[in-house]
């Protein structure tokens, strides 16, 4: 069997998410499940480096899928999956992965993306793509709240009740190695890019959304620590909206880590 790597950018917006879900529910991987389908005349099960949620986007997700064809080559794969998948996926990159490699198992790191229009005007034609928050946010603040989640910390705070999990959740690992929390300012556009070895449930919605309270005035950069000792989701910001988000990247290595 050969084991095929897939690089994909998809729009969110119209999407409830990457995961498989009931047939009344469009998915990123329901509709690239169908897309092998059809060129490979058999059911094809495709594994995501991770979930993403409802109206969340991707430049750099990975998947993975086993296939008995050797008549295609890679380049044919893409080719033909572009052909038949809708306008709002495409496949980056085909390529052949060593048979042990495991798009969520085998990724050492991911970075997301949170895009924030800060300005007096609303968007209109990237309004999918971003967060509008009218009133102005103190970027200096957010920086320095920020620094306080880099590194080894344990973000239960940060972290979405999952109903699928919810049996389970008060056992859960939550820590995990934040390795980069920037905040760049380019106009009215405020991006927010973060790196870690794993995410929990809506974990980088929840930071944004507390970094948000921090640029507004309704925390103080101080309250992160007090937020990450008390264990509270309560205790953090509003969960921030989907449409801002973006998967930019999946980095792999030997080493396994938790999703």
């Amino acid at each position: 069997m050969r084991n095929i790597r897939l690089t994909i950018e998809y729009d969110g917006t119209d999407f409830r998410g990457w995961q498989q879900q009931i047939p009344e529910h469009r998915t990123v991987q329901d509709e690239i499940e169908k897309a092998l389908k059809i060129i490979f005349r058999t059911k094809t099960k495709v594994i995501g480096s991770g979930r993403t949620d409802s109206g969340v986007h991707a430049r750099g997700q990975v998947a993975n899928f086993k296939t008995a064809n050797r008549r295609l080559k890679p380049a044919d794969i893409q080719r033909a999956l572009n052909a038949n998948l809708p306008e709002d996926i495409t496949i980056l990159e085909v390529k052949e992965a060593p048979k042990d490699f495991h798009a969520q198992y085998s990724a050492k790191r991911k970075t997301y993306s949170y895009t924030v229009l800060n300005g007096p005007a609303r968007p209109a034609i990237d309004r999918a793509f971003c967060h509008y928050h009218p009133y102005r946010l103190n970027v200096a603040s957010m920086r320095k709240a920020a620094s306080e989640l880099k590194g080894k910390k344990d973000f239960r705070a940060f972290m979405a009740a999952n109903p699928a999990l919810r049996a389970t959740e008060k056992d859960k690992d939550t820590v995990r190695t934040m390795s980069r929390l920037d905040i760049k300012k380019q106009g009215d556009l405020v991006r927010i890019t973060v790196t870690a070895n794993g995410f929990l449930y809506k974990m980088v919605r929840n930071i944004v959304g507390t970094l948000l309270a921090v640029g507004s005035g309704q925390l103080a950069p101080r309250d992160i620590k007090m937020i990450l000792a008390h264990k509270d989701r309560q205790r953090a910001g509003k969960t921030a909206p989907a449409r801002g988000l973006c998967l930019e990247n999946v980095e792999y290595g030997k080493a396994r880590n938790r999703q």
